[in-house]
């Protein structure tokens, strides 16, 4: 599939459909407001999309400089090394032993971690490794699709922000959130290698990947129990100071290994920075153009008319329909994350943090990523415009995502 043309779908539909909207309520509900306010949402979202990149040069320049410290110090070549059974399943065209399995490590562990702002940079360089063994330099490879799917399932063990967010908004257990995402977004990160691999005929029912899988549970099911016995005060502490533990960790390891290999620790960050400055400038007109048809289409009213037919229709059928109220939260996660963190603070303020709405919202924002946002960003700036079967393996792991996060907060919460 052409990514322009499937951003192009998307971006048009967006447009057309908030004209469309907000000339009926022009019309019919006399809503002087409503083209006013697209206005500025224009003129808002494209001041947000260049705000996120100015914001992005600095974490971009300093995790590539780390990154490229951390290559040439030979780190990165470790990883590859112990990752090399896992990953020459998982993805079969990329070299035993090739750097870049480094970065996409780096890049899982980031995410893993609630650590955005550091997975972003190396998602990107990893990317940019994955584009160099590319034979058709404008087509996805079947690895950058394996990326990009595991990056869009979104597997995060420590939720931090979704926890912050629950405490200013005035929840009574801000972590009571913590095992339901653990648990929706691992079903979602296991969904998108199944289907992926299904894709590219990819063998799942080997030794390697099933000690690998099934190790995978046990640490999750390790995790779950460890942080249930801890009291919420010490889990969101206890979290908060890993994820920066290891953070720091890994930059003082990547320039320890630098020294000891007798690098010159200084003038590799700085070559690697500059590369994160060329690529935060690549990435400003995807921003700009996603996320201000995302803003046309909330500011219109076009999303609430969305949910309210949603509402109607699984009324009819005589199901239980509390869930849709969180669903802009889901609908709006694949498009971009600061417009579904915007549903789901709505969600908390409308309902209650301690609501089945408040909370199944936050789960929602926990189990999955950005996957459109991803697609753009990441394949945009290794200039793939052919995505192939990229955009149907990450929706349906996203699919499975909010089908488990439904589900498992009817278990939890219900």
């Amino acid at each position: 599939m052409h990514l322009v043309m499937v951003l192009n779908y998307i971006w048009v539909a967006f447009f057309l459909v908030a004209f469309v909207v907000a000339a009926v309520k022009l019309v019919f509900l006399g809503d002087y407001d409503v083209f006013p306010a697209m206005m500025d949402s224009t003129f808002s979202s494209s001041k947000t999309a260049f705000e996120i990149s100015l914001g992005l040069t600095g974490v971009l320049a300093l995790w590539l400089g780390v990154m490229k410290v951390g290559e040439k110090g030979g780190v990165v070549n470790v990883l590859a090394r112990l990752l090399s059974p896992v990953f020459t399943k998982l993805f079969p065209d990329i070299p035993k032993g090739h750097p870049v399995t480094g970065s996409i490590f780096m890049n899982i562990a980031a995410n893993m971690l609630g650590l955005d702002n550091a997975a972003t940079p190396l998602g990107l360089k990893a990317m940019e490794q994955m584009q160099e063994l590319n034979a058709k330099k404008d087509t996805a490879s079947n690895s950058m699709i394996m990326f990009l799917v595991l990056n869009t399932s979104g597997l995060t063990l420590i939720p931090v922000s979704i926890m912050v967010y629950r405490a200013q908004m005035g929840a009574a257990q801000p972590t009571d959130i913590f095992i339901p995402i653990l648990l929706a977004t691992f079903f979602s990160t296991l969904a998108g290698i199944v289907v992926t691999s299904l894709y590219q005929r990819i063998n799942l029912l080997n030794r390697t990947m099933l000690l690998t899988l099934g190790g995978a549970c046990l640490v999750v099911a390790g995790i779950i129990w460890g942080f249930s016995q801890m009291a919420p005060d010490t889990m969101n502490k206890v979290s908060t100071t890993v994820a920066n533990i290891l953070l720091m960790t890994i930059i003082c390891g990547f320039i320890l290994a630098g020294v000891r290999k007798k690098v010159n620790v200084y003038d590799a960050f700085i070559e690697g920075a500059k590369d994160g400055f060329t690529t935060a400038v690549r990435i400003i007109p995807y921003l700009v153009a996603i996320l201000v048809g995302i803003g046309v289409f909330r500011a219109s009213g076009a999303m609430d008319m969305l949910i309210g037919g949603m509402r109607w229709c699984v009324e009819l059928t005589g199901v239980n329909a509390q869930w849709v109220d969180a669903m802009p939260t889901a609908l709006m996660k694949p498009l971009s994350g600061s417009g579904a963190r915007g549903m789901m603070v709505d969600a908390m303020t409308t309902y209650g943090a301690d609501s089945f709405v408040g909370r199944l919202s936050c789960v929602f924002q926990g189990s999955t990523d950005t996957t459109f946002y991803i697609l753009a960003v990441y394949f945009g700036s290794v200039g793939i415009r052919y995505t192939r079967h990229a955009v149907s393996c990450g929706l349906l792991a996203d699919l499975a995502g909010v089908i488990s996060a439904i589900a498992i907060c009817y278990l939890f919460f219900g």
